[in-house]
């Protein structure tokens, strides 16, 4: 259900079911991971905008397709082969965060349960006015399992981000931007579309591999703290402290013109 373009290095990834509200099926799990695996080894992308075709992001999990996939065997053996299918589902969002290059999350409609996954996963985060949220998952009986209670604490905090959680409610656009989950509110879906390419292509402009190494960074440090991160940025910049974008930077900045970087 996924749809790629390219245009001049940014990957435009579409979430392409929009007659069931882009409802995610086990596939789709299986198609992200596939799909970001390979964009993270594409020289020619440096970033990726993420977004739902039709008249909403996501609805969230199609319940009629996991139904036929985890069914109601009780045994054991059953059960493990859940964990095992949850544990392969997972992978859908965490290529999404794996992935060094940037991916920016652009939301309207419905943003329902594996939504809010997806967007905890991505690095920039926009909606348009009108956009819908919920961690859905506590409202139909279960556990959300593919990455919110994990990655969203640490962008929004744990207060407010209990209350969405244990409540599984609605809530609105406006209340995004102000918790900080989205950085910036748009007036329709053409704008929102128009602020993901401008601020695509502000990144597409800088030296790709210092930004993926930014984002490898803040990613290592959070799992692993201050001073862990602190080690880890030491090795990147060594390895990366002579090379030719950064003499391409020094370059253009003496000459008075706009640098060209080639990820070399």
């Amino acid at each position: 259900m996924l749809k790629l373009e390219k245009n001049e290095h940014v990957a435009h990834v579409t979430l392409n079911r929009p007659e069931k509200r882009n409802a995610m099926t086990m596939d789709f799990f299986y198609e992200m991971a596939d799909l970001f695996r390979q964009l993270d080894k594409d020289d020619s992308v440096r970033v990726i905008v993420v977004k739902g075709a039709g008249d909403h992001f996501t609805s969230g999990l199609d319940l009629a397709d996991a139904q036929k996939t985890f069914g109601q065997d009780k045994w054991a053996s059953a059960r493990e082969k859940i964990r095992i299918k949850i544990k392969e589902l997972q992978d859908g969002m965490n290529w999404v965060e794996k992935c060094r290059k940037p991916v920016i999350a652009a939301v309207h409609g419905y943003c329902i349960g594996g939504g809010i996954d997806l967007m905890s996963a991505s690095d920039i985060r926009l909606a348009a006015k009108g956009t819908v949220f919920s961690i859905r998952e506590t409202r139909i009986g279960i556990i959300a399992d593919v990455g919110t209670l994990q990655r969203l604490p640490y962008i929004i905090g744990h207060g407010r981000f209990r209350e969405l959680a244990l409540t599984g409610r609605d809530f609105t656009a406006e209340e995004a931007l102000d918790m900080g989950l989205i950085t910036h509110l748009c007036q329709d879906r053409d704008a929102l579309y128009e602020k993901a390419d401008e601020l695509a292509g502000e990144i597409v402009d800088l030296p790709p591999l210092a930004v993926q190494g930014t984002k490898e960074v803040i990613n290592y440090s959070r799992d692993n703290g201050i001073y862990p991160g602190l080690d880890y940025v030491a090795q990147k910049n060594a390895s990366a402290v002579i090379s030719e974008d950064i003499i391409e930077a020094v370059t253009a900045f003496l000459e008075k013109r706009k640098p060209v970087f080639k990820g070399n």
